[in-house]
């Protein structure tokens, strides 16, 4: 019987994944946790410590001792632990040591053990890779443009995890980018980071239950045989479908109508939301996924039915009083006066206006004067409606040709359309995993397999430790033009330094 070694099991997409497996433990698969020593993880594993074919290990993923230690007889690894948002805005370093960090020590510890072409890898990557995707450019797919918000650590060590999996040699490894997540969990989330995600912005999300449900059918389907070979080596991104697509403004309408609102101006303010530098999209390739593992059920509306969960202590008090003359101003005053605190916080929006922090109003508004022209009611605001349009990004090379027939000269191509050059002379047709040497449009020469930049998005990963450069690199990559330009004015040339990278761990 296999052995799956899975991370994370504490959290939220990790117990839900744990919750999905249990009838599968002990007869389709043995299962491996590493779990940080916690009051909290002690008291949600006691029930499960008799089940059979399941072993605890107490320890952390930092610890290399304690990796090899599961990894030995791993045929599996679900790699889901992450230190995630918005906890990771605060502590970047943290982030890149748990995120990264266990990354790697995963990884080499399969490689020390021989186990490359044995242990099968699942990495958990996300859609904060690919950053901003307001409109008209809201819609993407897997190998787009690789494109951190600024200031997003989380997704900046993840860009840096996911670009070792990739290029670590294994025989099986993929790549799952993680969406947002709806649940009970994301309805309890009281941080400024709410209001970082702008009124018109989209996400394709997945429900907590499909993603323990992918998990689960990944492997039992491996256990059982039935999921094919050619679903390694490669990256998907993870997805609930049509129904699980929505914009923000949209969401917040159902949100509060549910409260008794008929309109949202007394209840959000324009002026502390951000209007750029999020993350999400709508995804044109998740059905990929969808149609190895078969995960999807839930819509929307789980996560409505969750919030109104959250909020049925106040539900029924805020529906009267919204429907007395001036209720709805008052109601509106009293819940924007919990926000408040959390615009005011370090990372909140009101405080990089109130305290004139110009990085991140450039970064969030684009500009000082861009703030001030917002109006002060979001009835005032006009809304993007022409959803269902795609404006595609084009990646650099013939698409339309199989794998099995790429060559050097469809490398060199991509390379070219990314400002750049491939430096080698050589390229077996059809090999994507052998690295390349390559030069950036600044002049940094790196390796890269073409898996990476071709399928990835990925490329020059000295400008991507550096600084979020991406003004002047849209004006030298017309590959990563296509995300930028649409969104931001040509003037728009403001470097972003990184406190940390993955060489800091």
């Amino acid at each position: 019987m296999k052995t799956v070694f899975m991370t994370g099991a504490g959290g939220g997409m990790g117990f839900e994944s744990f919750r999905q497996m249990l009838p599968d433990i002990g007869e389709k698969y043995h299962v491996t946790l590493l779990l940080r020593d916690s009051e909290k993880n002690r008291n949600l594993f006691d029930p499960y410590k008799s089940q059979v074919g399941l072993r605890i290990v107490w320890g952390d993923l930092t610890n290399k001792k304690d990796v090899a230690a599961c990894t030995e007889d791993a045929d599996i690894v679900l790699h889901i632990a992450a230190f995630v948002s918005p906890a990771a805005d605060y502590y970047p370093d943290k982030a890149m040591k748990n995120n990264y960090g266990s990354t790697r020590n995963i990884i080499e510890a399969i490689q020390q053990q021989g186990r490359n072409d044995l242990t099968k890898f699942v990495y958990i990557g996300t859609v904060a890779e690919t950053g901003d995707r307001m409109p008209p450019i809201h819609w993407g797919r897997v190998g787009d443009p690789i494109k951190p918000s600024m200031f997003d650590y989380y997704a900046v060590s993840k860009v840096a995890a996911e670009r070792y999996v990739i290029e670590s040699g294994l025989k099986y490894w993929v790549s799952l980018r993680q969406t947002g997540i709806i649940g009970p969990a994301m309805a309890k989330i009281r941080d400024a980071i709410q209001f970082h995600n702008c009124l018109d912005n989209v996400l394709e999300y997945c429900s907590d239950r499909d993603s323990g449900k992918a998990m689960r059918n990944l492997c039992a389907f491996d256990a059982e045989g039935t999921l094919p070979e050619d679903f390694w080596g490669h990256i998907y991104n993870i997805g609930g479908g049509e129904s699980c697509r929505v914009d923000t403004f949209t969401m917040y309408q159902k949100m509060y109508g549910e409260m008794g609102f008929t309109s949202l101006d007394p209840v959000i303010d324009p002026r502390y939301t951000a209007t750029r530098n999020f993350h999400g999209h709508y995804y044109l390739d998740s059905d990929k996924l969808e149609n190895y593992l078969h995960f999807r059920s839930d819509s929307m509306q789980y996560f409505y039915d969750a919030y109104l969960n959250e909020v049925k202590s106040v539900k029924g008090m805020a529906r009267v009083i919204c429907k007395l003359p001036g209720g709805q101003k008052l109601m509106g005053s009293i819940i924007k006066s919990t926000f408040k605190k959390m615009m005011m916080s370090e990372h909140g929006t009101m405080h990089f206006i109130k305290d004139n922090v110009e990085d991140h109003i450039d970064a969030y508004w684009g500009s000082k004067k861009a703030w001030e022209a917002l109006p002060k009611k979001v009835s005032q605001m006009k809304h993007f409606t022409d959803w269902n349009t795609v404006m595609p990004i084009d990646h650099g090379y013939d698409e339309s040709k199989p794998e099995s027939e790429l060559t050097l000269e469809d490398v060199q191509g991509a390379a070219r359309f990314r400002g750049g050059a491939c430096l080698s002379d050589t390229m077996k047709k059809g090999d994507l995993k052998s690295k390349l040497q390559f030069r950036c449009a600044f002049g940094h020469t790196f390796e890269a397999s073409p898996r990476l930049i071709l399928e990835g998005g990925h490329w020059c990963p000295e400008c991507e430790r550096k600084s979020w450069n991406y003004g002047a690199r849209a004006k030298v990559d017309p590959f990563f033009a296509q995300v930028w330009n649409p969104l931001h004015s040509p003037d728009e040339m403001r470097e972003y330094p990184k406190q940390v990278t993955e060489l800091d761990v």
